[in-house]
């Protein structure tokens, strides 16, 4: 039989009032000991005052000298109160400051690991990030008998933008882009930049490859509507290959490979997109049935 608890207390931080809840209870305290203290006092003098003209019968003299003593005990006791709550007023600035400094801390170990695993102009995963989610993806691919995908996309003649416009219009470009991307991508894919214009897709549980064809079609459509930037507008079209696990490769590096290889295939044949698995001419012609 388990046994009853008769009652039970909350964990962590619930389990004892903190340490400003204490100061404010203790500074009532104190209030009231020296409102006390102070009363005792205003009483003694009248007692004093009243009995001075006259003969002081031995028990009132005990009385009010018990009262003055006790007094004195009750003002040592205000005093030494009001020390404790200086001492606990301090450590609850000094914690104060420490959580503030941990704080700062948490917020700058999360600044510098987000920037570590992040591309910096775009926001977006860099590769580092992009190959350890392919990975876990793969892996748990293989235990559940999934299929995912790897889109590799280049901007074509993006070169020409920065060349003709300038690297901080190709930025602006850029960044537009991986807008759309992101807008294009369910909560469980990841898309990267991957470097200078080129992103990676990772496409999560599909059920079928022509999953793969849907997302990409609908990523060459939203980055072909033109993009507003210092210059006016400007249209960027895009080429994707797309390769699947396992069929075109089980490992990170063994997809990306497939894919980019794919993706040149689409770019010559300017096609939108192309799967790794298509062979040259078929691969053409599937291209050409949902290229852009």
């Amino acid at each position: 039989m388990k046994k009853k608890h008769s009652s039970s207390l909350p964990e962590g931080a619930q389990a004892a009032k903190s340490l400003s809840q204490v100061l404010k209870e203790s500074e009532l305290i104190k209030d009231m000991v020296k409102e006390s203290a102070d009363e005792l006092a205003s009483v003694n003098v009248i007692l004093n005052e009243e009995f001075s003209n006259r003969n002081r019968l031995p028990e009132v003299e005990m009385a009010l000298e018990k009262s003055e003593a006790i007094e004195i005990k009750v003002q040592d006791a205000s005093e030494k109160l009001a020390q404790v709550n200086q001492a606990l007023e301090n450590e609850v600035k000094d914690r104060h400051l420490l959580e503030q400094e941990l704080t700062m801390v948490k917020d700058q170990r999360e600044e510098t690991l987000h920037a570590a695993l992040h591309d910096a102009l775009t926001g977006l995963p860099n590769r580092v990030l992009f190959y350890d989610r392919l990975e876990h993806g793969i892996a748990q691919a293989t235990r559940h008998g999934w299929t995912l995908a790897v889109m590799f996309m280049d901007l074509d003649k993006f070169k020409t933008i920065n060349d003709t416009h300038g690297h901080d219009v190709g930025d602006a470009v850029l960044q537009t882009i991986a807008k759309r991307l992101i807008e294009n991508t369910r909560s469980d894919d990841t898309v990267s930049r991957h470097g200078g214009d080129e992103f990676l897709y990772l496409l999560m549980e599909m059920k079928e490859d022509q999953d793969a064809a849907i997302v990409a079609k609908k990523i060459i459509s939203a980055a072909q509507v033109p993009c507003d930037v210092s210059v006016g507008q400007l249209t960027v079209n895009t080429s994707i290959g797309i390769s699947i696990f396992p069929k075109d490769g089980t490992t990170a590096e063994a997809l990306i490979k497939s894919a980019d290889a794919a993706m040149y295939r689409a770019k010559q044949n300017k096609s939108g997109f192309a799967f790794a698995s298509d062979s040259p001419t078929p691969q053409h012609e599937h291209a050409g049935k949902y290229g852009m």
